[in-house]
């Protein structure tokens, strides 16, 4: 008796360091969107009928091993198929699989469901670069690591945020739907970023589509889930949600600057056109 007294300790200890490694970042992020919210739930769902089933078989084991020991005295009974106790157990699996698979199945759908969207954005995965482009805002560019070479090399002190910071962040709305367009241009990579739910692949030739609605402004950060090549690991993503007034300046602000591009674009394509015009005149009518 004074064994299973200090395995019930033991065990409760265990349980009690177990709980504070949850509420240290091992668990799940609760995350700040909508999507992050359902699946944050989805998961501690299976998570509390996973202790509960543990929690039955283990105590059905050490009550049996300490009721039934063989220093009270105890035989083996010996038997074999038992018809019912089969049936039992295997129907109970089964309908508590039916159970988890019915809310799986509605987040799953909730997942894909992009209607309604205030805004769309396409990604598209390089190697090893990010592309976002504002279909409505007429507004795209790169997102490259911005952590130095010198700090990966060891040559240089590392801020907090080591590979995970770029030169070019996502800046989306808060509390507006957000429907994303992902896809690759060479080979296959993930756009994931856990605190907003979101782990989605970007297969070239291929759109797949997944949302967003963020809560809370902030800066989230994820990285490519998909192992894409050699610098597989250099590929953050940097996502932050600003308010609706704070988004539409920097809606006007890069649009300002895409105009500004379009219009140099323009001015050096002429000037090139120009030169070939003054070239061919010069040599008579004709490049030799």
């Amino acid at each position: 008796m004074k064994n299973y007294g200090r395995f019930i300790v033991l065990l409760s200890l265990s349980l009690l360091t177990s709980l504070s490694y949850a509420t240290s970042g091992i668990n799940m992020p609760y995350g700040v969107s909508l999507l992050s919210h359902e699946i944050y739930y989805l998961h501690m769902a299976g998570f509390y009928v996973c202790c509960g089933i543990g929690a039955i078989v283990f105590s059905v084991l050490i009550y049996s091993l300490i009721k039934h020991r063989k220093s009270k005295g105890v035989k083996a009974v010996h038997f074999h198929e038992h018809l019912g106790v089969e049936i039992l157990w295997t129907t109970i699996p089964f309908l508590i699989l039916v159970a988890l698979a019915v809310p799986a199945t509605i987040v799953l759908k909730h997942i894909h469901n992009t209607d309604q969207s205030a805004l769309t954005l396409k990604i598209t995965g390089y190697q090893w670069k990010w592309k976002y482009e504002y279909l409505d805002q007429n507004i795209s560019f790169f997102s490259n690591l911005a952590t130095t070479q010198e700090q990966i090399n060891n040559n240089a002190p590392k801020n907090p945020w080591f590979l995970l910071e770029v030169d070019n962040e996502v800046v989306v709305p808060v509390n507006t739907k957000v429907k994303l367009l992902i896809t690759a241009d060479d080979v296959v990579h993930s756009w994931w970023v856990p605190e907003l739910g979101i782990k989605q692949d970007a297969i070239p030739g291929f759109i797949n589509e997944n949302w967003f609605y963020i809560t809370k402004p902030g800066t989230y950060r994820g990285q490519c889930g998909e192992l894409c090549g050699m610098n597989h690991g250099f590929m953050p993503i940097v996502v932050k949600a600003v308010s609706q007034t704070e988004f539409n300046q920097w809606v006007n602000a890069h649009q300002k600057l895409a105009y500004k591009k379009r219009h140099d674009d323009a001015v050096t394509l002429q000037k090139a056109h120009a030169a070939i015009h003054h070239l061919t005149l010069k040599n008579g009518g004709g490049l030799s």
